[in-house]
């Protein structure tokens, strides 16, 4: 018996037009005999690339805001380290679809990851000449690779089963944690290993991210194969493969069009600026409050296991329970961790407790959204409607990054948490609107 929504994954099996198609795309489901083993590889591949991807960046970030300290001498303009990376991502997130509707998946992961590898190499290299602008330049490629990580996660979705999206999500987002745990610890010895080059220690976790950059584009180069966008859009119909419904502007309509495609931009939207927002400020909170850096440290372990491990059970209740089901879990989280690390008041437990359920709410808020998202645009113009989040999220958590110092310094980390409670007011009324429209078709 044939699973609700697995129509289109029959029609590409059986098809003999469909096949054709496929073949000129590098798409040939007869490769692997069953659409269902390729989901697996594919997911296989993307798992791994995540993998080291994370690791690339973790490790990397973890001395960014220290190593733009050395190389400017102006403690101020160390969160410029962030807001460049952020940057990057923001930027490329576009240009990245639009590269990714022509060519597919494989070409725009490539590209994201070899730019990472440039900026990367031009961070070492301004660290080295001590040159502060070329250094904020080179971050923001850096962040390029971020726009990568953020991507695997939709071509997961190519080809799962509408009923199965928001799990293959989940799978690729949890994959993340091992290279966000990982990366932070290998710094140290990273640094450490260039100091014999003349290169800062700062800098050697660039050195490294640059290789691990390096070695997942070359693996999804070579494994993801075939590419699951161009086999999942072989299989669409004929009015969805004409160029113009691929193109970012049909990307931008469709969303526009769509009610629950609005909520889903705004849902991933909200819940990583009210993420980033409270996390970027918890340590300077903990630290007035006389927290060490091992405190520190435990506090953000315990936000990142909420953010990565548990996204599979986020997507199991998506799939099982609906998307706006879990959005609604994402704001009552992300509300419930602003109550708790918003009245902590150097509290250590409290403070762990609220940036634990800080990083659930934006888990289900991630893979809900991005579920939804993909369900509610035609399959043309999904990697442009993708694009779109992605490029309205960075832009998002780069102000609200930037704003949450403001507000800290001129009022309270309570009213951080204040301000990003109230953030989730008009999602909440947007999600019960929508709740209220009828599904089309």
């Amino acid at each position: 018996m044939m699973r609700a929504g697995d129509g289109w994954l029959h029609r590409l099996k059986g098809s003999p037009s469909n096949a054709g198609r496929a073949d000129r795309a590098e798409s040939v489901v007869g490769v692997e005999g069953d659409v269902t083993a390729l989901q697996r590889r594919t997911q296989r591949v993307l798992v791994a690339s995540q993998i080291l991807g994370g690791l690339g960046t973790a490790t990397g970030i973890a001395l960014a805001a220290v190593l733009a300290k050395r190389v400017s001498g102006d403690e101020a303009l160390s969160g410029l380290a962030s807001t460049a990376s952020v940057a990057g991502t923001a930027v490329l997130s576009v240009p990245l679809a639009a590269l990714m509707n022509a060519r597919g998946r494989r070409a725009g992961l490539v590209l994201a990851y070899l730019i990472g590898v440039a900026g990367a190499a031009l961070t070492v290299v301004a660290a080295v000449a001590g040159n502060f602008p070329l250094l904020l330049v080179g971050l923001a490629g850096f962040g390029a690779a971020s726009s990568a990580n953020l991507q695997a996660r939709y071509a997961a979705a190519d080809l799962a089963a509408p009923d199965r999206r928001a799990r293959a999500i989940s799978t690729v987002v949890w994959a993340t944690t091992i290279g966000a745990v990982l990366g932070p610890n290998i710094a140290a010895p990273a640094g450490r290993s260039v100091t014999g080059f003349g290169i800062p220690k700062e800098a050697g976790p660039f050195v490294w991210a640059a290789g691990v950059f390096l070695l997942a584009a070359v693996l999804v180069q070579v494994m993801l194969r075939p590419d699951p966008l161009l086999t999942a859009r072989a299989a669409a119909p004929a009015a969805e493969r004409r160029p113009e419904a691929r193109s970012v502007r049909a990307g931008f309509e469709a969303v526009a069009a769509s009610p629950r495609a609005r909520l889903a931009l705004v849902t991933v939207a909200v819940s990583h600026t009210a993420m980033v927002s409270v996390m970027s400020m918890t340590p300077v909170d903990l630290q007035h409050h006389g927290a060490g850096i091992q405190l520190i440290g435990l506090v953000i372990s315990a936000h990142i296991t909420g953010m990565y491990a548990f996204s599979p059970v986020m997507g199991r209740l998506a799939d099982r329970f609906g998307r706006l089901t879990v959005i609604g879990l994402a704001i009552g989280l992300l509300a419930c961790a602003a109550l708790l690390a918003g009245t902590a008041d150097g509290s250590r437990a409290q403070s762990a407790a609220g940036l634990f359920t800080l990083g659930l709410g934006w888990s289900a808020g991630l893979v809900a959204g991005s579920a939804l998202l993909t369900d509610s645009v035609p399959q043309a113009a999904r990697a442009a409607a993708q694009g779109l989040s992605d490029l309205t999220t960075s832009l998002a958590a780069g102000v609200g990054g930037a704003t949450a110092g403001l507000v800290v310094a001129t009022a309270s980390y309570a009213w951080l948490n204040l301000a990003a409670a109230c953030l989730l007011l008009p999602l909440g009324a947007l999600a019960l609107f929508t709740r209220r429209i009828p599904l089309q078709g």
